[in-house]
């Protein structure tokens, strides 16, 4: 499903246009963005939790030429899902 499919989907099930559908859609994951990048936790009982872990920096192989390569640290965003999700 891309994002039309879902903003089509949500119309349906919430009654509500296409339109009215895309800007909800885009609400939500500019603010879930936002907050984020913040270090927030999102938590959606029944959907899951969104928060962001660092992931410390480390050594790598280049599989071209089989150099050693610095990895940096970084932050990325990790998702679990609920359980009612995780029951489908």
């Amino acid at each position: 499903m891309n994002k039309t499919e879902l903003i089509n989907a949500i119309s349906e099930k919430a009654g509500l246009s296409k339109v009215d559908a895309k800007k909800a859609l885009d609400a939500f994951i500019e603010t879930v963005g936002e907050e984020l990048k913040k270090g927030e936790k999102i938590a959606l009982v029944g959907f899951g939790t969104y928060s962001v872990t660092e992931k410390a920096a480390r050594k790598g192989i280049n599989p071209r030429t089989k150099a050693t390569i610095n990895i940096p640290a970084k932050k990325v965003v990790k998702f679990k899902a609920g359980a009612e999700l995780a029951n489908l």
